[in-house]
């Protein structure tokens, strides 16, 4: 989806600016759409996949074994990490080789907040599952995160092209945050770079703690 997205939003606008933004949109577009694997891993895989071990009964016959609460929820993770890095790398290989997308800022720092952007968001979607008793609670939890964050963030459709009052909303999303944080880095702004790490910090200390703090086997 996120490549399908991209060559459309380039066939449509490509290299005229995004509003005010400073960005062509392509560029913003691919910085959005890297993190859609993100938001698909963080709220749909990983409570999914936590739950229903859950409900089938496969953790209660873990709690017998080595595996600690915190290894298993970390399994889990990176798992779920691969897949949304390799969608983020394809996503790459198509915006910068047939596209020729190129980034301002420094790309070292730019992989260094998409990490920050990713853990914060699993540790969301961690905490879900560690919550989340039943599949049911936990399809509806997953809803009300996974698709307000996909559409109203800015991760498929360019937060430049919201309403004033939406851009605002967007904004203050855990995943918008992220988005801005990274478009930020991407024009090789670092001013304004403190507040969002240390809110994508934040969010992972607390909803990471509060996962391995109310995980239950059964």
């Amino acid at each position: 989806m996120p490549l399908v997205t991209l060559i459309l939003i380039t066939m449509i606008a490509g290299n005229k600016n995004a509003a005010d933004s400073g960005l062509a949109y392509l560029q913003s577009a691919y910085v959005a759409l890297s993190t859609v694997g993100i938001c698909c891993s963080a709220f749909m895989s990983i409570p999914i996949v936590i739950v229903d071990y859950r409900s089938q009964g496969v953790l209660r016959r873990m709690y017998c074994s080595p595996c600690s609460p915190a290894r298993l929820l970390a399994c889990d993770t990176i798992c779920s990490g691969v897949m949304a890095v390799i969608s983020t790398l394809i996503l790459t290989v198509a915006a910068v080789v047939f596209f020729g997308c190129r980034m301002q800022g420094n790309v070292f720092f730019y992989i260094a907040v998409w990490l920050l952007t990713m853990i914060s968001m699993f540790s969301i979607g961690l905490m879900v599952a560690s919550l989340c008793r039943t599949t049911k609670s936990m399809n509806v939890a997953t809803s009300l995160l996974y698709f307000p964050m996909l559409l109203f963030s800015g991760a498929t459709i360019p937060a430049e092209v919201f309403p004033a009052g939406l851009r605002a909303i967007s904004g203050w999303m855990p995943l918008g945050v992220g988005i801005r944080l990274l478009k930020s880095v991407s024009m090789g702004c670092y001013d304004h770079t403190v507040m969002p790490v240390a809110i994508l910090t934040a969010i992972t200390v607390i909803c990471g703690t509060i996962a391995v703090k109310t995980f239950r086997w059964e």
